[in-house]
Order: C-alpha cells, then structure tokens, then sequence
C-alpha cells in the first residue's frame, strides 16, 4: 500500500481553482503538487510520478474558442500518449468545471482509443453564467455507485456549488447517449430537492437528462460541473447553522486517494 498518493494538479493561463482542489486532496490524505502544463510538455515533470491527475476549474487560456478548447487540444496532441499510458496503468483522472470541458473535448470522457470527442459542454441555457447551490443524484442502481471509484459510500443526494457559462453536457447522437447509460458512465444527474430530475433552475444549463457528471468505463476518469471542493467543510454548506449537513465534496477525494493507496 501506498504511504502517499502524489495528485498533479495541472493547470495553465487562467486555471483559477488549482489552489482550492490542491487543498482538498490534502485534507484527505493525499500530497499536491501544482504542475503547468508547459512542464509536462518539455519533460521537466513526469505524469508517471503521479497517481492522480486533476484538471482544476477555471476559465483556461480565457476560454477562448470554446471552454476548455485549447487545454484539451493541447492534452490530445501533445501529452495523447503519455495519457493513455497513464489510464492503462490503472491511474486516476478528475475534472472539475473547466477540467470537465477539458476531459469531453479531448475525447477522455467518455473515452475511446482514438481520444475523439463524442460529447461536449456548451452555452447555458439561458445565455448566462450560473452561480449557485444544486442538488445532484448519486445513485440510480447499484450498478452506478459501484461503477465509479470517485463516488463510493456517497449518499442518494448531495449538494454543491455550480459556477459556469458553458455546462450544458450534449451528446454527439443518440448512440453515444445510450453508450453511457447502458455502461453506468453516468454518475450525477441535476434533480431537485427530493431527488427527482427537473428543470431549470434545478438543471442549471439544460443539460441532456440533466447529467452533471460522467466516468469513463474504466469508473476511474471522473468529469463533473459542479464544484466538489467548494464543499469541504459543513460551514461551507449554505445552511449549516440548521443541521449537520455533512461535506458532500470531501467523500470524493476522500474515495480516490484510499483506492490509490490501495490499488496503485
């Protein structure tokens, strides 16, 4: 077993969450460290070194193009094999926010072997930055909670932050769609107070049936739109001052730096 899971939080121009996500796999154990990606890129830092990689929120080169664009391209073309040797050897991947539209557009969710992109995370809705709590459904079948490392012991519903302009999740066609529900690579779904999958403003971005959160089928390459590490703490939860209202964020990197130090 591992006596120290080592997380490279990768970021670049614009990345803005790196410190927050840094201190969240510390508070479960793990040691961060924040790595650029130019320093992958000219080899002066080893993916391999790592046992997780996770892609910060943040609005990446300014999100120009699109969200995430850029990073992703860079990710695919440069760092493309480096990365699915990283997979292969059993290792972890998160992306949060920005870190999911990185993860979609450079075809590592819901991932294939040709890296093409198959989904995509686009304007809202309603044409504007949404900034809010959401509830979010964890477990549909068993199938589901047991399919994703990142989302173990986690309750039917939690609750996090959302922050983004470009969150609509969309698939490529209907195939893809049902790719992700035959194989449980769906892993958080916007739903309302009592667990039931609804409209805005509950689906903050009119997101195809209201997913929030993909896993590769592997289960160990987890993307998500709301922001996990926003929640780490119960006072951190809007209405703390009225019940326990445990950390839902901090059970997720809780989950990958035990299965690294277990299995990696």
């Amino acid at each position: 077993m591992l006596k120290s899971v080592k997380v490279c939080i990768l970021r670049t121009a614009g990345t803005n969450c790196d410190k927050e996500t840094a201190f969240a796999f510390e508070m479960a154990g793990a040691h961060s460290e924040l790595v650029h990606i130019n320093r992958l890129i000219s080899k002066e830092k080893d993916i391999h070194e790592y046992q997780v990689l996770a892609l910060p929120g943040g609005f990446s080169y300014g999100d120009d193009i699109a969200s995430g664009k850029i990073f992703a391209n860079e990710l695919k073309n440069k760092l493309g094999d480096e990365l699915k040797k990283f997979v292969a050897e059993g290792k972890l991947i998160i992306g949060i926010c920005n870190g999911f539209q990185i993860l979609v557009k450079s075809g590592l969710l819901p991932g294939n072997v040709a890296l093409d992109q198959e989904t995509s995370l686009i304007i809202n809705d309603v044409g504007k930055f949404q900034d809010y709590w959401v509830y979010l459904k964890t477990a549909e079948t068993q199938a589901r909670t047991t399919k994703c490392v990142w989302v173990k012991d986690l309750p039917e519903m939690i609750y996090l932050p959302v922050a983004h302009g470009e969150g609509k999740f969309v698939t490529k066609d209907k195939e893809v769609l049902a790719r992700l529900k035959k194989n449980h690579q769906i892993v958080f779904q916007y739903c309302d107070d009592q667990g039931k999958l609804a409209g805005y403003p509950h689906n903050p971005n009119g997101s195809e049936d209201n997913i929030a959160g993909i896993c590769d089928e592997t289960g160990r390459i987890l993307g998500l739109m709301p922001h996990p590490e926003r929640n780490m703490y119960r006072e951190q939860h809007p209405r703390w001052t009225m019940g326990p209202n445990a950390p839902d964020g901090l059970q997720i990197f809780n989950n990958a730096v035990t299965y690294a130090k277990k299995h990696l």
